[in-house]
């Protein structure tokens, strides 16, 4: 039987899977997988060693001497060239193209854009949503889905937080380099620069929070982490210079 090549816009859809599992996860069992493929028309098996393909490419993974399949394609490098060039395009297509595949509409969960008659609004509106569900799923995805402060698991308190804020960055909106799983109450703080997470990856608490440092809840939840490790991603880890900018722009020093 002749061996069918991968067409790039299965490799697109397939790298888009890649970032959605945890690493540990991608296995000719897992029922993500298994769904892909079959709408794909290619085996558990023949997907699964594409994700890992994509894995050796992965720099994080290499250097925790985590390694996918030796042996890939210069197609698959061309993907990944692609969606690391332009995060927001890619993340995009992929999921056009995923919906497509599977026979879904691309919209059918995001109910409240029903309300938003056809025009640029509509298309404009329909493309954030579905950048921000990609950025979420592949940030949890990457972190193993639990908070890099406190390793929190609860899916439900686990928010996808942008290192440099969403309006700020527009070519980084996507960027999972610019994302930290961190839990609702971190995720906040974070946001309003009362904590940051400095460029060697550990939490610093801003001096405004020490006066009321007694206070058990804060020390509980926030103080008792100045200075803390984070916990780093399987892959797709934060860029030190996205930190910096968080450490001298947002966080209140």
């Amino acid at each position: 039987m002749t061996k069918r090549n991968w067409s790039r816009e299965e490799l697109i859809v397939a790298f888009n899977l890649y970032c959605k599992i945890p690493f540990g996860k991608i296995h000719i069992r897992n029922p993500q997988i298994i769904s892909l493929a079959n709408s794909l028309g290619r085996t558990p098996s023949a997907l699964s060693w594409k994700l890992a393909n994509f894995a050796r490419l992965d720099p994080t993974l290499q250097k925790r001497n985590i390694s996918g399949a030796t042996h890939g394609s210069k197609e698959e490098i061309g993907v990944w060239n692609e969606f690391s060039a332009d995060w927001e395009r890619l993340a995009f297509e992929s999921e056009k193209l995923l919906a497509e595949i599977t026979g879904k509409e691309i919209e059918e969960t995001f109910e409240d854009i029903e309300k938003i008659v056809e025009g640029k609004e509509r298309e404009t509106r329909v493309r954030v949503r579905v950048n921000q569900s990609f950025f979420r799923a592949t940030v949890l995805a990457a972190y193993n889905n639990k908070c890099c402060v406190t390793s929190l698991e609860v899916v439900e308190l686990l928010n996808a937080s942008h290192i440099i804020p969403w309006a700020i960055d527009i070519a980084n909106r996507v960027n999972p380099r610019n994302g930290l799983c961190l839990n609702a109450i971190h995720d906040r703080a974070f946001d309003r620069g009362l904590i940051t997470i400095t460029p060697d990856y550990r939490l610093k608490i801003s001096p405004k929070l020490k006066p009321e440092s007694d206070n058990n809840a804060l020390k509980m939840f926030l103080v008792n982490y100045d200075g803390a490790e984070i916990t780093l991603p399987s892959r797709f880890k934060p860029n030190p210079d996205f930190l910096k900018y968080h450490n001298e722009n947002i966080f209140i020093s």
